[in-house]
Parts: structure tokens; C-alpha cells; sequence
């Protein structure tokens, strides 16, 4: 089952604590209207293994909208798209090979967990405009003892700050889901940024079920594990293209004519032709077509966008998913990406 109590915690950091041997969780005292959290944010497995991290220090999607807008407080999430839910995968937040992982702590600077996360708290604790947005499972409030970090009454908080699918069968399957990942986000309003800070363990599976989030094989499901290196090939049929090398680099969203014509381009970055029978593309609503014959190698070709699908002028997620229904790539746009019409925008990596 899914996690019990996902939310959205908003509020000011106000002290911290950086994870140790003893205890592998960097902690956050937050203030919301003067109601006292505690945000613990997993930054070494329990396995021993280094987690995965990604931070964007421009992050740039369109739940930033929605989350802005947000009173300070904790806020139940539905765990579906349409909403402020989370997921790495679904909702375009980065790309497979982006993620890196690096240790709790480590001699010299700036080279572990502990110290990437704490650059943005601190920078946050010492803005008195930014805020502090936490997604994760609560837990209490726990009338009956104090929280154990700050000292608090009642104890209560927020964990489970990362990537929360792709769980192999074991102690944690029963936690996987979609739309339920959890993360660290700052907005610093007073320099019009937003830092996001993203989590994964080394074990969890990218490539997750839409209905349980649970593992599954991709893009070879019939030779798991195998490298994907076209060898001796004409073209790369459908089932045995690799995350990442058929890529979104570009979408028309805002035309100036009615009615508007809107395209998505398409670029190959394999050294052969790529065969997109079947293919996909979906919008922010989930709503799909289906794309037919084939990308040249190292080409480009620009994909013009049909109902049902549509691209929103107030920001949206175009996905690229093969003839199985498995994500090749993904990217997002926001409102003011969008604003300007008869542009197009540019996607990177």
C-alpha cells in the first residue's frame, strides 16, 4: 500500500541538525505560524550505500504556481497528478542519468549530503521572506513526549523525503506508489528563485507501475539487465531504446493564430534510425497520441500535437513514452516560459 499520510509541509526553518553515524537523517526545526515541526531527510540508506541526489538551484516547473500560493501549514495530498502530489517520474521533475549519489559526509567542501542540503537551510534560516516546502509522511502529533532533536510538544513531523517507488520486493514494497514522492523545495521570493532538492535510493527502480509504483523492467523486459548498445542494426525497434536517446528539445505552445498550431520536436541521438510505431506523446492531463514511423539518425523531426492532446499556455509536462508505455523522456514548461507567443521553447538535457 501506499504511504498512509502523505502532505506538504510549508513553513520557516528555524534551527537544523546534520546527520551523523548514529543518526543518518539531516533534521529541520520548522515554524509554521509558530506551530513547531521536525523534518528528517534521509541522507545515508540503511543498507550503508550512498543515496542519490539531484538539486536544481533554478528550479523551474509549474507546481511552483501552485505551491506559492499555499498558506503556512501542513497540507493532506492527494496522491494523483492535477494537483501539488509529487513524482519524479510522472511529473517531469528531471531525467534518469541527473541523479548522482554521493556520501553522508566527506572531507573537504561542499562534497556530501549533509552539506548541500544544509547550504539552502542555512540560506534559508538567515531570509526572513523564504520558505521551507517539505513533501513526505507525517507523523503525530505525539501528545505524550517531546520531539527528540528539538525538544518540542507534542513531537510530530515529516519524513520520508525522497523518491518513494521502485522499492525492490522486500521491507519497503508495501510503501510504493505513485504520485507520492517526497522532496525538499526553498523559494527564496526576495531573488525570484526556487531550489529543489531531490532524494532516491541506490535499490529503488526508476521505471515504476502507473496503478502500485512497484518495479518493473524496462526497456528490454525480455533480456533484463541487458546493455542496450545497437550493434549490427538497421534501426532500433520499438522495445530496445534506452531512457534519454530519443529526446523532447523543444515545444511551440503559444501560437499566434487561431486555431493554434502547437508541435513538439523530437531529436535521435543514436548513431541509427529509432522506429516510433506506437510511440506516444501525453500532456499535463495524461491525454495521449500516437506517433507513427521513424527518426533518421542524429535527426530531428517536429511532431505536430493533435486532440486529445493539448499544450497548456499556463505551464505543463510533455512525455515521450515507447510502444510498451515505459517513459523515454519527459520535460516541463511553466507560465512564463509559455507567456510569449510565436516563440518556441528550448529543453535541455
Amino acid at each position: 500500500m501506499p504511504l498512509n499520510d502523505y502532505a506538504v509541509l510549508k513553513g520557516r526553518p528555524i534551527n537544523n541538525r546534520l546527520a551523523t553515524g548514529a543518526s543518518p537523517h539531516y533534521q529541520v526545526l520548522v515554524s509554521e505560524n509558530g506551530t513547531l515541526h521536525r523534518i528528517a531527510v534521509n541522507v545515508r540508506s540503511q543498507d550503508g550505500s550512498e543515496v542519490e541526489f539531484l538539486v536544481r538551484s533554478h528550479f523551474e516547473h509549474p507546481i511552483t504556481d501552485l505551491l506559492k500560493d499555499l498558506p503556512e501549514g501542513l497540507h493532506p495530498t492527494r496522491s494523483a497528478p492535477g494537483g501539488i502530489a509529487l513524482d519524479f517520474i510522472r511529473a517531469n521533475l528531471m531525467q534518469p542519468w541527473e541523479i548522482k549519489p554521493l556520501p553522508m559526509s566527506a572531507a573537504g567542501p561542499d562534497n556530501d549530503l549533509n552539506e548541500k542540503i544544509d547550504a539552502y537551510v542555512q540560506r534559508a534560516m538567515s531570509d526572513e521572506t523564504a520558505m521551507i516546502y517539505a513533501f513526505g509522511e507525517t507523523w503525530g502529533p505525539e501528545n505524550d513526549r517531546a520531539d527528540r532533536y528539538f525538544g518540542f510538544r507534542p513531537g510530530r513531523g515529516i519524513h520520508d523525503i525522497h523518491f518513494n517507488q521502485g522499492n525492490p520486493p522486500g521491507r519497503y514494497a508495501d510503501q510504493n506508489g505513485p504520485w507520492q514522492d517526497g522532496a525538499l523545495l526553498f523559494e527564496f521570493p526576495s531573488d525570484r528563485q526556487w531550489v529543489a532538492v531531490f532524494l532516491k535510493f541506490q535499490t529503488q527502480a526508476w521505471h515504476s507501475d502507473d496503478a502500485d509504483g512497484s518495479p518493473i523492467v524496462a526497456p528490454d523486459a525480455d533480456h533484463p539487465g541487458r546493455p542496450h548498445t545497437p550493434v549490427d542494426r538497421d534501426q532500433i525497434p520499438p522495445f530496445d531504446v534506452p531512457d534519454g536517446l530519443v529526446r523532447i528539445v523543444a515545444a511551440y505552445v503559444n501560437d499566434v493564430r487561431t486555431p493554434e498550431r502547437e508541435t513538439v520536436t523530437l531529436l535521435n541521438t543514436a548513431d541509427v534510425p529509432v522506429d516510433l510505431t506506437g510511440w506516444q506523446i501525453k500532456d499535463k492531463q495524461k491525454h495521449a497520441m500516437t506517433l507513427s514511423g521513424s527518426i533518421p539518425a542524429g535527426a530531428t523531426t517536429v511532431v505536430e500535437i493533435v486532440q486529445p492532446v493539448a499544450l497548456s499556455n499556463k505551464g505543463g509536462l510533455i512525455t515521450l513514452l515507447d510502444a510498451r508505455g515505459v517513459k523515454v523522456h519527459g520535460v516541463s514548461y511553466t507560465r512564463d516560459q509559455a507567456r510569449q507567443p510565436g516563440r518556441t521553447i528550448p529543453f535541455q538535457s
